[in-house]
């Protein structure tokens, strides 16, 4: 029984439930027939109904997405439906190109050391923390910077006959799901005319993909700002991962968001995410509107569909100088003026990925009723001041550039099981992690790089520590919402001690729940992967889930994990920054999570699990630089 490796007083049956009953949405309805024909206003009848259409179509939207929610959980005795094994001749293409499309070739930096020191272009990781470097002008040299440390390759790997590509942007199973595009005023050396490109990561280059009208950026954004679009192919992580792929990419769109916003900051650039648009309107502005409709089916099927191969628009941010004035976003407008994007002359033709596809429906469903619609305000676009993160142990760091960091950091595929951690670092490694700056009620998101996104942290974490010195063995509770807190205590089983650690920080809402050596129950919680008990901890993100659905929005599912992919770009670059590794987990036992913390129903969920340690290094395996790369890919 798992339960033998924690106290007694908390039991976890091996045979948790795979579906939940959806919780209810606690709303009145009203029925369409309750309305009389007497009814005095027409017109006011007319709006009821529409009201209790609207509120009836949003219920489902949210339904549609906690139904996929549990429907993906992995359990001790059933795991999510997925492929029985792996189709490597239909394996995706991990590298997404427009055809005929005019390839603009980027800038590329020195990696190796001694030639990687601290200069302007690349300042030391743990100083962009405190404050950010004078803003950089848009030029050649800083946009190819900027996806130079963000989404670019980092490295070729190969043993025997096998070679791959690492790319700064972590990813679940290396599979990439994630494209990017950048929408600027003229910069020179680039392009004379404002623009959208797509990124090609393998080239480190600009596909142009059209010119837009040149009032676009001074009408409606500040000066020295631009756009990158961000989209997902589903089909590339569903390939190997099934129905719960849709989670992965949506990580993975995280992480993209965190490297985006670290290497920004490198330049001098604050980011946000520009949440007020709609799907429509990303669609268009990324030029994405001419794939193929697909149609979805009614259950998964096999077969050739080279429609499912299209890309999903996900976020847009905005990139602009660190410290400008605050300014105004007519959203209503600028949808009007990208409605007419669809006229523009679009360059390239996408390639193809696969021969043959498996559509996993229930992904292509979800997709379709987790879409933002457009939010039609107008307004001061609201960027929080730059807030520094909390301190407790700088020295903690090893003197690594920004850039050593990012494109030095890797996934461990194992941990050693014996590296041990201070608790002063481990500490350390916490206070970056939080969203607000030190001294702050913890709640808004205004730390680098949580300061990308434009709604209230609603994810905290669940820790198994294993081998931090100085610290019991256990289990705790790391809050990232203080306005959560007293709601997490009743939520969670009631003998949990909700005592601060010796030595915390008084800014780090950090919470010991029970003292164990939880290595074989964090094992077993994570697919049995030793990985999740051989390092110095490891992790659950567990979200404000059901009540964030309800009150915002079907669209905050994709969300949530966003900000799990934020946060999990943060514990790799502060594993690597201190001299140690880290790994995402994706495969874990959903409910067993939820029901060893003692929650019910879907008011707070597991979404991501992490692990940090040192890790263990495959001398089988060449590493190869990222440019100009090998002849062969695999």
């Amino acid at each position: 029984m798992a339960s033998k490796f924690l106290p007694s007083r908390l039991p976890l049956p091996l045979n948790s439930p795979r579906y939940h009953r959806l919780p209810s949405t606690n709303k009145t309805m009203i029925p369409i027939a309750s309305f009389s024909s007497s009814s005095p206003s027409t017109s006011s009848v007319d709006n009821s109904v529409r009201k209790q259409e609207e509120e009836e179509e949003l219920q489902e939207k949210v339904a549609q997405a906690l139904t996929y929610h549990h429907q993906t959980k992995h359990g001790f005795a059933n795991y999510a439906r997925g492929p029985r094994g792996l189709d490597w001749a239909n394996q995706p293409n991990p590298f997404r190109r427009y055809i005929s499309a005019p390839l603009l070739p980027l800038l590329r930096f020195p990696t190796d050391k001694p030639v990687v020191a601290v200069t302007d272009d690349a300042p030391l990781y743990s100083s962009l923390f405190h404050s950010l470097p004078p803003p950089k002008p848009i030029s050649h040299s800083t946009i190819s910077q900027l996806f130079f440390d963000s989404l670019a390759l980092s490295a070729w790997k190969t043993t025997g006959f096998s070679t791959w590509s690492l790319r700064v942007n972590p990813s679940s199973g290396n599979l990439h799901p994630t494209e990017a595009y950048l929408i600027a005023p003229p910069i020179q050396s680039i392009s004379d005319s404002p623009f959208v490109a797509h990124y090609a990561p393998k080239e480190h280059s600009l596909e142009l993909r059209a010119t837009i009208p040149s009032g676009f950026f001074p009408n409606f954004f500040p000066d020295n700002s631009f756009l990158i679009g961000i989209s997902s192919i589903f089909w590339r992580e569903a390939w190997k991962y099934g129905e719960r792929a849709f989670r992965y990419c949506n990580h993975d769109v995280g992480h993209a968001i965190g490297a985006i916003a670290m290497a920004a900051a490198t330049l001098g650039w604050d980011v946000k995410l520009l949440d007020g648009f709609g799907y429509k309107d990303l669609e268009k502005l990324m030029g994405l509107q001419f794939f193929p409709d697909f149609k979805i089916p009614s259950r998964p099927i096999k077969g050739k569909f080279p429609e499912i191969e299209f890309e999903h628009p996900d976020c847009l941010i905005l990139v602009f100088p660190n410290g400008s004035n605050p300014f105004d976003v007519n959203y209503k407008e600028l949808s009007s003026v990208v409605n007419e994007f669809t006229n523009l002359e679009w360059k390239g033709r996408p390639n193809s990925l696969s021969k043959e596809h498996i559509c996993w429906d229930i992904i292509y469903r979800t997709a379709e009723a987790v879409k933002k619609p457009l939010t039609i305000q107008k307004g001061e676009f609201l960027v929080d001041q730059f807030k520094s993160s909390g301190i407790c142990s700088e020295n903690s760091y090893k003197g690594f550039t920004i850039r050593e960091v990012v494109r030095k950091r890797r996934s461990a595929v194992d941990m050693d099981g014996v590296t041990v951690m201070d608790r002063q670092i481990f500490y350390q490694i916490l206070l970056r992690c939080l969203p607000s700056g030190k001294g702050e009620k913890h709640r808004r998101q205004s730390t680098l790089p949580f300061r990308a996104l434009s709604w209230d942290a609603e994810v905290h974490a669940a820790i198994f520590v294993h081998r931090v010195i100085g610290l019991p063995k256990g289990l705790y509770f790391f809050i990232r919402n203080e306005d959560h807190l007293e709601e997490l205590k009743m939520a969670t089983r009631s003998e949990f001690k909700w005592e601060k650690p010796e030595g915390c920080p008084d800014d780090l809402p950090l919470y010991e729940l029970a003292s164990s050596d939880c290595r074989e129950i964090a094992k077993r919680l994570s697919c049995h992967q030793d990985i999740a008990s051989d390092g110095c901890f490891s992790l659950g993100m567990v979200a404000h889930f059901e009540p964030t659905l309800s009150e915002k929005g079907a669209w905050m599912y994709p969300r949530l994990f966003w900000e799990t992919g934020v946060l999990g770009q943060v514990l790799y670059l502060e594993a690597h920054a201190v001299g140690i590794s880290a790994t995402g987990i994706g495969c874990f036992f959903d409910d067993p999570v939820h029901e060893l913390l003692g929650f019910r129903g879907s008011k707070f969920q597991s979404l991501y699990h992490f692990t940090v340690g040192g890790p263990v290094l495959d001398k089988r395996i060449m590493s190869l630089p990222a440019y100009p790369g090998p002849s062969i890919d695999a």
